[in-house]
């Protein structure tokens, strides 16, 4: 029982002292990753950022998000541009510059919005390809697609999404979240994806 206790200790302590283990790197992922809100644009690939860190002219430069949704910065290298708000991406390259430079500012600007396309096939009435500039739900998408046929079966609908390494299938229920209470069962759409309607 003693050497039960000063093990329980040695472990409380080791976790206090050093951090539970990959804590430090689900912190990080978890300030990278974009929230969801659909009153703020969310960068594209193609859009064209204005990057400005303050007083850095090496730094500050104007370039485009790149198909894959990253783009290249000296010395961060690859950073991950699309789903953020510009807000937030100014605080991941705030994050990544602080490594190097003490205390950075950092601005970003959307120069010019490609938006994202959203492809919706199916029992719908006007399956296609759709361009966004805002952030939208799959009810948003339906609707600009014309609604679901009579033929259609809502409770099977899916989202396709772009992930590195494949897609991920989404379920989504329309009957679920058109009744009440199902709206927080709303998926928001990100770049790429495709609404699967069968």
């Amino acid at each position: 029982m003693m050497m039960f206790r000063l093990l329980v200790s040695v472990l409380l302590f080791m976790t206090a002292f050093f951090g539970a283990p990959g804590l430090a790197q689900a912190q990080a992922a978890a300030r990278e990753r974009p929230q969801q809100s659909a009153s703020e644009y969310r960068i594209s690939p193609e859009d064209v950022l204005q990057i400005s860190v303050w007083k850095n002219d090496m730094l500050s430069r104007t370039l485009p998000v790149r198909s894959d949704g990253m783009i290249s910065l000296p010395l961060v290298n690859e950073v991950q541009a699309a789903g953020f708000t510009p807000m937030q991406l100014r605080d991941v390259l705030k994050n990544r510059l602080g490594e190097y430079l003490p205390n950075p500012e950092v601005s970003v600007i959307v120069m010019e919005m490609k938006g994202y396309v959203v492809s919706v096939l199916g029992e719908v009435k006007t399956a296609g390809r759709y361009q966004f500039t805002n952030r939208i739900t799959v009810l948003d998408v339906l609707a600009r697609a014309g609604g679901i046929t009579e033929f259609a079966s809502p409770s099977d609908i899916f989202v396709l999404r772009p992930e590195r390494g494949g897609m991920t299938r989404i379920p989504f229920n329309y009957t679920k979240v058109v009744g009440s209470p199902g709206e927080n069962q709303n998926i928001f759409i990100q770049p790429g994806d495709i609404v699967v309607v069968p």
